[in-house]
């Protein structure tokens, strides 16, 4: 005796049938599905804690500790957790107007550099301008990778546009100099003053402040006591940057 086909099976043969039936509208049905549950399962809860809790690590910290293992290399982090109260505010400013001129202002996009970045890049075939902000930057260090494809950009664009509503600027800025790299395994803007100039970021001149800033897109190229000319040329634009500003 054959048996007879159950509910579930005829409801399964069905949408089977539809699926062949509609293959395109199947495929954009489960790619949206799929990017629904990514967009959905994002650390919102996360960026909230991080109003009152400090992060005890970020993905960009466990991605270079991971490819130091698979190069074979040693990694150690170093890493002092200050108060934005206590970081002068030569480096604040330092880092603002290196950085990221508008932060006060914008929400977390700043769509002139973003204008200015994209027309620069296709004029040069290359990606020869960057436009990302203290907090796109501090959302890709806390929760993303250092890769370009387009999901983890949306990510970020969802998660920058929700820390800005989320958490204070000064919040925000507390914990970017708090966790970017300044160097291999050198994480925050305490631990880079104490490397490089040996004292506390309480302590640090103005000059020393510039040369800090000055280093934050190639931490591992250049060294803020170093002696080269990109960090010496760099560091000049900022001090004239913060004067014509009257900071």
């Amino acid at each position: 005796m054959i048996a007879e086909d159950g509910p579930n099976q005829t409801r399964a043969a069905r949408l089977l049938l539809w699926v062949k039936a509609h293959k395109i509208t199947s495929i954009l049905l489960a790619v949206g599905a799929w990017l629904f549950i990514e967009l959905a399962l994002l650390p919102y809860g996360e960026i909230k804690r991080y109003q009152t809790t400090n992060p005890p690590e970020t993905a960009f910290m466990k991605e270079h500790a991971q490819r130091a293992r698979d190069e074979g290399k040693p990694f150690k982090k170093s890493q002092r957790w200050v108060l934005l109260r206590t970081i002068p505010k030569d480096a604040v400013n330092a880092v603002i107007v290196a950085e990221d001129g508008t932060f006060w202002s914008h929400e977390g996009f700043d769509w002139f550099e973003f204008k200015e970045s994209m027309k620069r890049n296709l004029e040069e075939g290359r990606p020869a301008r960057g436009a990302s902000t203290i907090t796109q930057q501090l959302v890709k260090n806390l929760f993303l990778s250092s890769s370009k494809n387009p999901l983890r950009k949306l990510k970020e664009w969802i998660l920058t546009w929700y820390m800005e509503r989320t958490l204070s600027k000064s919040r925000i800025l507390e914990l970017y100099l708090n966790v970017i790299e300044w160097g291999n395994g050198l994480y925050g803007i305490e631990a880079a003053s104490q490397h490089y100039f040996g004292k506390s970021v309480s302590l640090l001149g103005r000059q020393e402040c510039a040369r800090l800033a000055a280093v934050i897109p190639s931490p591992r190229r250049f060294r803020a006591d170093g002696d080269s000319r990109y960090v010496a040329r760099r560091s000049r634009i900022i001090l004239d940057r913060m004067a014509a500003r009257g900071l």
